[in-house]
C-alpha cells in the first residue's frame, strides 16, 4: 500500500507561506487531499484484490449447434458419451463440460487476465490512477509560484521580512501608541493638523525641504520620558528592518512576475478542470459491473464466450461519482479565483485604510508584485499588512532614528561638544547626524546650536527649555519645525546663518524672526538664479543689524532696502561673480561697516562715499588698480579701517594723506612699489599691513605714526629699516621677515611693548643682544631660524624662554 506521507510535500507547504494563501488555496488543498484519497484507495484496491472474475457463458441451442458438435467430438475423443435424446415437448439442452485437465485454476487465471485487457474498457481499468495523476497536477499548479525560480525568493525575502516587522517590538509601540488616543485626542489632533496647514501657506509655516505638519502626528514626536523604553539591540534591529523594506520595495515594485504567475496556474487549474469534467461525464458509465468477454482459447479450455464480473466496479463507480463532485467544487472555487484576480486591480494597494485607522499619513501605497502579495496576505490577516506598514512609513523611521539618536547621545556626552565660538557663546556643534536628539533640549546652558549636513531635523516645542539660546546655524540641513518652536525662536532668537545650495531652500519662516539681529546667508547659485535672485521682504525683521551673504549674486537683492534704515554691517562676499548696481547702497545710511569681498571690482563704488556713518571698509579680493578716487573718503568722517588687500593696486595717491581718522589700514597681497610719505600724515594709524608687496623703501616718515601697535612688510624687497620706526614705542607687533635686510638695528631695544618679532628668511648673521631690553618678548613671539637665536647671549636667551 502507498503511504499516504509520501505525498506530503505535495500538499503542504513550509508553515511560513500560509499567510500567502488565501481561503479558496487552503480549501482547494483539502479539496485536493481529498481528491488524492480517492486516488490512492482505488490504486490500493487495484494492486491488493482481483481486478476481474469471469466465468463460461452459457449458450442457446440453436445458436451455438455446430459449437456443442464440435465440443462433443472432442470431449468423444478423449471419453465416449451417449448421443443426445431429444425429447418432443422439451427443448434441447446442452450439458457444458470443458476439456479436464489438471491447470484449471492457472487455465481461469488466464482467461481473468485475458479479458482483464481486452475486454474491459479503459476507463475503468485506470480511473484510479487518472485521479492520482490529476490530483498531483492540481497540487503542482497550486504550489509552482512557490517554487518557481523567479518568484520563490521574493517570496521567501517577504515572510522572512513580514515576519521580523509583525514581531518586532518597534512595530507594536508604534501601532500601541497611535491606537492609544481617545477620540477627543484625534480630534484635537487633526483641529491642531488643520490650522498648521493653514498656517503653512503664510512664511510662518513654510519648511526646508520638508513635509508639512499634517505629515507628522504628534503622537510621533517623541518625549525624554520615553526615549529609553526601547532597548538599543531591538532599536538597530528596527532600523536594519526599515532598511530590507526599502530595498526591497525598490526590487519588487518594478516586475509583476508574482501576479502573473499565478493568474496563469489559476487559468489551468480552470482548464484541467474542463478537461476532466468532460471526459470524465462521458465515461463514468463505462465502469460496469459485468462484461462480456469473448476469448478464442477452445483449444485450451473448450470455452469461447464468458461473462466476467468486474468486482471493483460498483466501488468505482461510487468513487468516481464522488471524485466528479469534488472535481466540481474544485474547479468553482477556481472560477471564483479568476473573479476575484480580474474584478479588481490587484497591482496597485492602497493603505487607505490602514493610515485613517493608525493616523501615520505618509505610508505610501505601492504597486506590482509588492501590491499582489500585500492583496493575499489581507486575505489571511489584514493585521499583518498593518504592522508591516510601519516600516513603509518616514515618520515611523525618523521616530525610531530619533529614539536611537536619545540613546546614543546622552545630554553628558553632548555636554562634552560644548565650546566656546567666535561670539564668545556657548556652542554645541552637531555633524551629519541622521537627526535632532531631543537630549540637546535638556542642556539648558546652551546659546548657540549649529547643525551641518542633518538630513531630517525636527526642531520640537521642546526647544522653549533653552532659555539662553540665541544662536542658531543651519548648514545644509533639512528642517521642519513646530509652530511652538517657532513662536520661541521668534522672540529669543539673536542670530541665524544658513547655508544652502539654491536659494529657494531658505527657510522661509526665517523672515519672520522680528528680534533677530545678525542673518548670514551661504550658498552658490546657477548662473540664471544670480542673475534674478530675490529675496522674500525683509520687513519684519526690524532688529536685523548685521547682514552677510556669501554667494554669487550680481547685484545687491532689493530685499535689502526693507532694513537698510536699521542696517549698520553689509558683508556680500561674491565669490568672483562680478556685483553690479550698487546704488541700493546709499539708502543704507545707518551702515557702519561694508564688506565687499570678491566682487571683481575694478573702481572703489561711488555709492560708497554716501554712507557717512560708514566706519570699516573691506575691498578684499577684488580687481582694483587704481585708487585715484580715495580722495573721496575724506567726507567720510567716521571711516578708521580701509582694507584694500588683496588686489592689484600698484601705487598709492598722495590724496591719502586726507584719510586722518584712518586707524587700521592694509595694503597687503598687491604690487606696491614704492610708499608716499603722505601715507604716514594718517597719524592715528595703529594697525598698518604693507605684506606681500615689492616696497623696497621704508621712509623715515613712519616715525610720525607714534599710535603703531601692528606693523608687516612681510614678503617684500625692503633692504633697510628707518631708525625713525624705533621710535613708534607702541609698537607689539613687527613682522619684516622673508625681505633682503641684513642687519637689525640696535634701537629695536627701546620697544618696550613688543611682543612679536618676525625676522625670519632675510640675510642677518646675528641679532642685536639689545633684543634682551624688549621685556615683552619671549621665545614663542620671536620668529627667527634657530641658529640665529643661538648668536643671541645666553642670558637674553634664558630670559626670552622663561614665561
Amino acid at each position: 500500500m502507498i503511504p499516504v506521507t509520501e505525498f506530503r510535500q505535495f500538499s503542504e507547504q513550509q508553515p511560513a507561506f500560509r499567510v500567502l494563501k488565501p481561503w479558496w488555496d487552503v480549501f482547494t488543498d483539502y479539496l485536493s487531499v481529498a481528491m488524492l484519497m480517492i486516488g490512492v484507495f482505488g490504486c490500493t484496491l487495484q494492486v491488493m484484490q482481483d481486478k476481474i472474475i469471469c466465468l463460461p457463458k452459457r449458450v442457446q441451442p440453436s445458436q451455438n449447434h455446430s459449437s456443442v458438435s464440435n465440443v462433443s467430438q472432442a470431449v468423444a475423443a478423449t471419453t465416449p458419451l451417449p448421443p443426445p435424446k431429444p425429447s418432443s415437448t422439451n427443448p434441447i439442452t446442452v450439458e457444458m463440460k470443458g476439456l479436464k485437465t489438471d491447470l484449471d485454476l492457472q487455465q481461469y487465471s488466464f482467461i481473468n487476465q485475458m479479458c482483464y485487457e481486452r475486454a474491459l474498457h479503459w476507463y475503468a481499468k485506470y480511473f484510479p490512477y487518472l485521479v492520482l495523476i490529476h490530483t498531483l497536477v492540481f497540487m503542482l499548479c497550486s504550489n509552482f509560484w512557490f517554487k518557481f525560480p523567479g518568484s520563490s525568493s521574493k517570496i521567501e525575502h517577504f515572510i522572512s521580512i513580514l515576519g521580523k516587522c509583525f514581531d518586532s517590538p518597534w512595530t507594536t509601540r508604534a501601532l500601541s501608541e497611535v491606537s492609544g488616543e481617545d477620540s477627543e485626542e484625534k480630534d484635537n489632533r487633526k483641529n491642531n493638523l488643520s490650522r498648521s496647514n493653514t498656517t503653512q501657506s503664510g512664511p510662518e509655516g513654510n519648511l526646508v525641504n520638508s513635509q508639512s505638519l499634517k505629515s507628522i502626528p504628534e503622537k510621533f514626536v517623541v518625549d525624554k520620558t520615553t526615549a529609553g523604553a526601547l532597548d538599543k539591540k531591538e532599536g538597530e534591529q528596527a532600523k536594519a528592518l526599515f532598511e530590507k523594506v526599502k530595498k526591497f520595495r525598490l526590487h519588487v515594485e518594478e516586475g509583476d512576475i508574482l501576479y502573473a504567475m499565478y493568474v496563469r496556474q489559476t487559468v489551468l487549474k480552470v482548464i484541467k478542470f474542463l478537461i476532466i469534467i468532460a471526459y470524465n461525464s462521458a465515461l463514468v458509465s463505462k465502469v460496469q459491473f459485468t462484461v462480456d468477454c469473448n476469448v478464442d482459447i477452445q483449444d485450451m479450455t473448450g470455452y469461447k464466450n464468458f461473462s466476467c464480473n468486474h468486482t471493483m466496479a460498483h466501488l468505482f463507480s461510487k468513487l468516481s461519482f464522488c471524485y466528479l463532485c469534488f472535481v466540481s467544487i474544485y474547479g468553482l472555487t477556481c472560477l471564483y479565483t479568476l473573479y476575484w484576480l480580474f474584478y479588481r486591480s490587484l497591482r496597485e494597494y492602497s493603505f487607505e485604510y490602514v493610515r485613517q485607522e493608525t493616523g501615520i499619513d505618509d505610508i505610501p501605497d505601492v504597486k506590482n508584485d509588492f501590491a499582489f502579495m500585500l492583496h493575499m496576505i489581507d486575505q489571511y490577516d489584514p493585521l499583518y499588512s498593518k504592522r508591516f506598514a510601519v516600516f513603509l512609513s518616514e515618520v515611523s523611521e525618523n521616530k525610531l532614528k530619533q529614539l536611537n539618536l536619545n540613546n546614543e547621545w546622552t545630554p553628558d556626552k553632548l555636554r562634552q561638544k560644548l565650546q566656546t565660538n567666535a561670539h564668545n557663546r556657548l556652542e554645541l556643534p552637531l555633524i551629519m547626524l541622521s537627526g535632532l536628539p531631543d537630549t540637546v533640549f535638556e542642556i539648558t546652558e546652551l546659546q548657540s546650536l549649529k547643525l551641518e549636513i542633518i538630513k531630517n531635523v525636527m526642531i520640537p516645542a521642546t526647544i522653549a527649555q533653552l532659555d539662553n539660546l540665541q544662536e542658531l546655524s543651519l548648514h545644509q540641513c533639512s528642517v521642519k519645525i513646530h509652530s511652538a518652536a517657532l513662536s520661541f525662536l521668534k522672540e529669543n532668537l539673536k542670530v541665524l546663518s544658513v547655508k544652502f545650495d539654491d536659494m529657494r531652500e531658505l527657510p522661509l519662516w526665517m523672515y519672520g524672526l522680528r528680534n533677530l539681529e545678525e542673518l548670514y546667508l551661504v550658498g552658490s547659485l546657477s548662473h540664471d538664479i544670480s542673475k534674478n535672485v530675490t529675496l522674500e521682504s525683509l520687513r519684519d525683521l526690524k532688529s536685523l543689524k548685521i547682514l552677510s551673504i556669501k554667494s554669487n549674486v550680481s547685484k545687491i537683492p532689493q530685499a535689502v532696502v526693507d532694513v537698510s534704515s536699521h542696517l549698520q554691517k553689509m558683508c556680500i562676499h561674491n565669490d568672483g561673480t562680478k556685483l553690479v548696481m550698487l546704488n541700493n547702497l546709499k539708502k543704507m545710511t545707518n551702515l557702519t561697516e561694508l564688506e565687499l569681498v570678491h566682487c571683481d571690482l575694478e573702481r572703489i563704488p561711488h555709492a560708497v562715499f554716501s554712507l557717512l556713518s560708514l566706519q570699516e571698509l573691506d575691498l578684499k579680493e577684488n580687481n582694483l588698480k587704481s585708487i585715484e578716487e580715495i580722495v573721496s573718503f575724506q567726507h567720510l568722517r567716521k571711516l578708521t579701517v580701509l582694507k584694500l588687500w588683496h588686489n592689484s593696486i600698484t601705487y598709492i595717491p598722495e590724496h591719502i594723506k586726507k584719510l586722518t581718522s584712518l586707524e587700521r589700514l592694509s595694503f597687503s597681497h598687491n604690487k606696491i612699489e614704492v610708499l608716499p610719505s603722505h601715507l604716514f600724515l594718517c597719524n592715528k594709524i595703529r594697525y598698518l599691513d604693507l605684506s606681500y608687496n615689492d616696497i623696497r623703501f621704508i621712509p623715515p616718515e613712519i616715525g610720525v605714526l607714534q599710535s603703531l601697535q601692528y606693523f608687516s612688510i612681510t614678503c617684500n624687497k625692503v633692504e633697510i629699516l628707518p631708525d625713525e620706526l624705533y621710535f613708534c614705542k607702541k609698537l607689539k607687533t613687527l613682522k619684516i621677515g622673508k625681505n633682503s635686510l641684513s642687519v637689525l638695528s640696535p634701537k629695536i631695544g627701546n620697544l618696550q611693548f613688543l611682543s612679536y618679532l618676525d625676522v625670519k628668511g632675510n640675510h642677518f648673521e646675528i641679532l642685536p643682544p639689545e633684543l634682551g631690553d624688549c621685556r615683552a618678548l619671549k621665545r614663542a613671539g620671536l620668529v627667527v631660524e634657530d641658529a640665529l637665536f643661538e648668536t643671541l647671549p645666553s642670558d637674553v636667551r634664558e630670559q626670552m624662554k622663561t614665561e
